[in-house]
């Protein structure tokens, strides 16, 4: 049996002119692009006005709800990305539907940033156009999807902007917990910059020993002593130093610590844990700071004589 090839066909000899050809084609035809997305396309219209531009196509979802098709013949280009956005927001659309003949890569790597970022009602895809011929026969189009929405993409998205806000709250509540320290003469972290992260390290005097300040977003705060110098021997016996010190170390401090020795890890670590509701009860965060400042000058004065005792 003769087994033919798949020969490609230049998508302007088919639609010689993107609306009145290739638009009105897809308008006929627009179960092929739907099976191929997974989702009914109904209702199917051409050059919606929005402003001064005309939508290639709009349609209806299997929810009724408005779709958005724009053509592209050619790579893609920002002035289609910015008219696809353009008409999802003033049509007050759900979905958006970019068709091509050649994706750039930075095109579709907006369209998946789009998805991530957007709410999960909305969908934007990329699709890439093709026809091909097998021998003499009809050429027939081929419709590739490049990038859709998922559950996964829109939850990497929720992700992101809580990494975002998280992030923020953060960079504010050190700010401000430094400016109160230094009001209040504990001048430890003074020469710190306000930090990302959901802790904030100032130097003991003594390399790989560090006095921190954590928060968490829920659940409370702490001030720590964490020593990793690098070897893990060296850390064993810095802790089991302060350790033998223990009875007079929580009498000044005044309260009792974590000692986590972590035989598992490398690192070693002292820890005071306060309960508070967290970086996220942003009413309470001046008397979450104030515990904190006044936990940490306590905690230090405490600690630096041991530190002193054991050399560097």
């Amino acid at each position: 049996m003769p087994i033919s090839r798949l020969e490609p066909v230049p998508l302007r000899e088919l639609w010689k002119h993107e609306e009145h050809g290739f638009s009105a084609w897809l308008q006929k035809n627009i179960e092929l692009l739907a099976d191929k997305l997974g989702t009914p396309l109904s209702d199917v219209q051409r050059g919606k006005q929005v402003g001064s531009f005309y939508v290639d196509l709009t349609a209806e979802d299997e929810d009724g709800g408005l779709v958005i098709i724009e053509n592209q013949l050619e790579p893609t280009n920002h002035d289609h990305l910015g008219k696809l956005i353009t008409y999802l927001t003033n049509l007050d659309a759900k979905k958006a539907i970019w068709l091509t003949s050649e994706p750039r890569p930075e095109h579709v790597r907006a369209v998946l940033w789009l998805n991530e970022t957007t709410p999960h009602d909305i969908a934007f895809y990329l699709v890439k156009i093709e026809a091909y011929r097998i021998g003499s026969s009809d050429p027939a189009p081929l419709f590739t999807v490049v990038a859709s929405p998922s559950p996964e993409t829109k939850d990497i998205g929720e992700e992101k902007e809580d990494l975002a806000e998280r992030h923020i709250l953060r960079l504010e509540f050190w700010s401000k917990l430094l400016a109160r320290a230094n009001e209040k003469g504990v001048t430890l972290h003074s020469g710190r910059s306000p930090s990302k992260d959901n802790w904030l390290s100032a130097g003991s005097g003594k390399s790989g020993i560090h006095f921190n300040y954590v928060i968490w977003l829920e659940g409370g705060t702490a001030v720590e002593l964490y020593i990793d110098t690098g070897d893990g021997d060296q850390n064993k016996r810095i802790f089991d130093h302060i350790l033998a010190n223990k009875e007079k170390i929580e009498r000044n401090f005044g309260a009792p610590l974590m000692w986590e020795r972590l035989d598992n890890r490398r690192a070693s670590r002292i820890r005071y844990v306060m309960e508070c509701e967290g970086l996220r009860d942003t009413a309470s965060w001046a008397s979450i700071q104030d515990r904190m400042i006044d936990a940490m000058d306590r905690f230090s004065g405490a600690l630096r004589p041991q530190l002193d005792e054991f050399g560097t």
